[in-house]
């Protein structure tokens, strides 16, 4: 496979584009100046005080500066404190260092987290979850190379993880990036006793960067940026972060032709943001997100077929489910999924398109889940939630 990465201003926004095999798999919106509503950027360290407890639905909000957020309370027996202000495990005034992991989405408030994650290129470093872990899509022997070299970091401070980008460097590399993140997390510590309240301990890459850090380096042959102000600035972030990228960066300058369109990157965003996905032999999917979950809806449309009619019924469903995954990447859906293929009487026929689905689901690099078939045979699929889906970041923006 092999992957490209455009990175374009659009106004007021800059937009990252994954590229695989001349197809793009997912679009990344971020703002080029944040605004005092957005200071909750995700991956920031605060040191937050709680401001109220609601015990029935075990949460607290925490200020981080102005910004209320949710806090899961199950998550204090490994809070780091800077000031407590009573007896009990969490209390009204408590200060405590808090990282966002998750931005805030319509009316709910962002989410923060005493689980202090600290990413690298090749390695997490965690506060919250004291174990060793590898990523499952390493070769197993590998994987279990790496939880035996581990065994030494295991302790009742804090937890690693080894990424899957650590499958293309020497297990050294991986080790030494280890180290620096662990006396990142000593350090953050260290000045969290003498900073004031609402501090701002670590800031997190610009979106942009941040995608770079995260993306699968096997196959990844140039990343192209159009603006020259913004290549200077990733080439610096590369040569100090990521060396191995500096000689696949590349300026693009074309008065004639630019970026997005020589990749017909607005047209693909505007059918990423449609209700109607049209498929290659007629059918379609409806895709409508709500507050609570996303429905997908899967219709014969216009397929006309020389097939018996559960054959193809089949063939239908398993051309959609393809193309349901690639549309929950490509639109950053997440959450519960709901998906209601066209029925099917054979239970085998079931078997095998779940088999399908779960197969291309399988290739979404964020943990996604075909969870069951209910009783109606709708499909349920759960994905993790990281960042906005896309029709929230483009709904009443200037990028269309």
């Amino acid at each position: 496979m092999t992957r490209k990465i455009l990175i374009i201003k659009e106004e007021e926004y800059i937009c990252t584009y994954f590229i695989e095999d001349g197809e793009i798999v997912e679009i990344h919106p971020g703002p080029q100046q944040e605004t005092q509503g957005q200071q909750a950027v995700l991956g920031n360290i605060y040191i937050g005080k709680v401001q109220n407890i609601v015990a029935n639905i075990g949460a607290a909000f925490v200020d981080i500066g102005g910004i209320n957020c949710y806090y899961d309370v199950s998550q204090v027996s490994h809070a780091i404190f800077t000031k407590k202000a009573g007896k009990k495990p969490l209390c009204i005034g408590d200060e405590l260092l808090v990282q966002v992991s998750r931005e805030a989405v319509k009316t709910k408030a962002p989410t923060v987290s005493s689980n202090i994650s600290l990413t690298g290129r090749y390695a997490v470093l965690t506060s919250g979850n004291t174990r060793i872990g590898v990523s499952a899509k390493l070769p197993r022997p590998l994987r279990e190379d790496y939880k035996e070299r581990l065994q030494d970091w295991k302790n009742e401070e804090y937890g690693v993880i080894v990424r899957t980008n650590a499958k293309d460097v020497p297990s050294e590399t991986v080790l030494e990036e280890l180290s620096k993140l662990r006396s990142r997390f000593q350090e953050l510590k260290r000045i969290s006793l003498s900073r004031t309240c609402f501090s701002c301990l670590y800031t997190a890459a610009r979106p942009y960067l941040t995608d770079l850090k995260n993306v699968y380096t096997e196959g990844l042959s140039e990343i192209l940026v159009e603006d020259r102000e913004l290549y200077e600035e990733i080439l610096e972030y590369s040569r100090r972060e990521q060396p191995e990228f500096v000689e696949k960066l590349r300026l693009y300058e074309d008065p004639l032709l630019s970026l997005g369109n020589l990749y017909s990157t607005r047209s693909v965003l505007e059918g990423a943001l449609r209700e109607r996905v049209w498929l290659k032999h007629g059918g379609y999917l409806i895709i409508q997100p709500t507050e609570a979950l996303t429905v997908v809806d899967v219709n014969s449309g216009k397929c006309v077929s020389k097939k018996s009619r559960p054959d193809a019924f089949l063939q239908m469903n398993l051309e959609a489910a393809r193309e349901i995954a690639k549309q929950i990447r490509l639109r950053n859906l997440s959450g519960i999924i709901v998906v209601d293929f066209i029925n099917m009487e054979k239970a085998e026929d079931m078997q095998l398109l779940l088999r399908e689905f779960r197969k291309a689901l399988s290739l979404d690099p964020i943990q996604t889940t075909l969870v069951d078939v209910t009783a109606l045979q709708l499909v349920e699929v759960t994905r993790k939630k990281l960042r906005k889906p896309l029709h929230e970041c483009c709904g009443s923006n200037n990028l269309l």
